[in-house]
């Protein structure tokens, strides 16, 4: 049920996303009076699942049976169909080829343009309906907790992040990826009163990229209640207690106390607990399950400031429009690291099997729209790539025609065509290739 879940969300996320990309397309085909001879849902190679064209109409509608995107056939465009034939014949007055090269220029650019528009009206939607809710870095007072990764490149328990080189993160669930985005050298930190530099080499990259949980809440273990059935109960532990210490070792975080109690089942331990002003050894036991039987405060909002912004319909406008620009730029980012060697940040990319896996396995609208909003952006900064068979390529070599006043030739068009279409085949099959290591290793 959990796969069916991710695949449908998946599925629905993609028809959306292809749909308004491809109505782009077709719009300014239609504006400028091109004709568009098919408009598909998912592509049709062999057969279709529903074809229906309308009395009068030059245009197919239909849905295909291979759920991989979708396509616009426009009339007289060397695209991904290579009809040859239809390019021998002489232009006509209906064809892309026919038009002036900025009526083809926004045909081609309107895929992308209402991918981006897509993400501003969902990105504005999240605002109005939800607004915003997290954590400032800056109000993380009990520092971070570190993985070995982290603290291997010199990060420690209870340093307080300030910018990694110049940039400084405002949400702290963002401090591992703006990591990743800025390939900092150095990191500034607060330690025990000092400001701290973190050199990072350029080596732990591949690492940082494959390594989840780098940097983490620093949640102290105060205890919120000791219930009367507890085996601690009358241990002399107190509410507001705070846990140092197990046995001398240090476990003033949650997560390392309960991880030490989990390797200590049904033992008896000596705490070191401050309270107040005081430093107490409490002997404590723990039961079978390796618990003390307290309930410890576990909630952000226990210990640290949540920020949290609501939007109007139309403060919530120009809030969608600035967090679209900001998710294409650190998209724009992270798409650099894929074509740098020494990142291996290519051994990340993943096909339609990734791409399900970040859904939710119970489904969550906000997270849904979030994740399309997200997806929309990703398409267009890829299909604005200078790439030959995306829309980028074709771009290119339009503004190349308006810039010089010389239209590449047919032939030259159908070469560059079959080279990016090798060139995306591979992609796919690097991305599979990766998906199925992923899932066997």
């Amino acid at each position: 049920m959990v796969v069916l879940i991710k695949i449908l969300q998946l599925i629905l996320a993609l028809s959306i996303l292809v749909l308004v990309h491809e109505f782009g397309h077709f719009l300014f085909a239609r504006i400028f009076k091109i004709r568009v001879e098919k408009f598909y849902l998912f592509f049709d190679a062999w057969f279709s699942l529903f074809k229906y064209k309308p009395k009068n109409s030059d245009t197919e509608y239909g849905i295909g049976w291979l759920p991989l995107g979708g396509y616009c056939k426009i009339s007289g465009m060397i695209d991904e169909s290579m009809d040859k034939e239809a390019m021998k014949q002489e232009p006509q007055p209906w064809e892309y080829r026919s038009k002036p090269a900025w009526q083809r220029f926004f045909v081609i650019f309107g895929g992308v343009l209402f991918n981006f528009i897509l993400a501003v009206v969902i990105y504005t939607g999240l605002l109005a309906v939800w607004g915003e809710e997290y954590i400032k870095n800056s109000d993380v007072t009990t520092g971070i907790r570190v993985n070995e990764l982290a603290y291997e490149i010199g990060f420690r328990n209870g340093d307080r992040i300030i910018s990694f080189e110049e940039h400084q993160t405002d949400n702290f669930q963002e401090l591992q990826v703006d990591l990743i985005r800025t390939q900092a050298k150095y990191a500034k930190v607060l330690r025990d009163g000092d400001t701290v530099t973190v050199n990072i080499d350029e080596s732990y990259i591949p690492a940082i990229l494959n390594t989840r949980g780098m940097f983490d809440f620093g949640i102290p273990y105060i205890i919120d209640a000791i219930p009367d059935s507890s085996i601690n109960a009358q241990s002399g532990l107190q509410p507001e207690d705070r846990i140092l210490a197990l046995n001398g070792t240090n476990s003033e975080y949650l997560l390392d106390a309960l991880e030490f109690l989990g390797n200590h089942k049904g033992d008896s331990l000596v705490a070191t607990v401050a309270r107040g002003e005081e430093i107490l050894l409490i002997p404590i036991a723990t039961d079978t399950a390796g618990k003390m039987q307290v309930i410890p405060k576990s909630q952000l909002s226990d210990f640290y400031k949540i920020t949290e912004r609501d939007y109007s319909f139309f403060t919530a406008i120009p809030a969608g429009f600035n967090k679209t620009i900001k998710t294409v730029g650190n998209y724009w980012k992270e798409l650099k690291l894929i074509f740098s060697p020494k990142t291996e940040a290519y051994k990340s990319v993943g096909s339609f099997i990734t791409l399900g896996s970040i859904f939710p396995s119970t489904w969550n609208w906000q997270i849904f729209w979030n994740l399309t909003a997200f997806l929309s952006v990703m398409l267009a900064v890829l299909n604005i790539l200078p790439i030959p068979a995306l829309d980028g390529g074709h771009l290119l070599f339009t503004l190349y025609e308006m810039i010089t006043g010389r239209k590449p030739s047919d032939k030259f068009l159908e070469y560059a065509q079959t080279v990016g279409m090798i060139l995306l085949f591979a992609l796919m099959i690097l991305a599979l290739g990766n998906d199925f290591f992923r899932l066997f290793n």
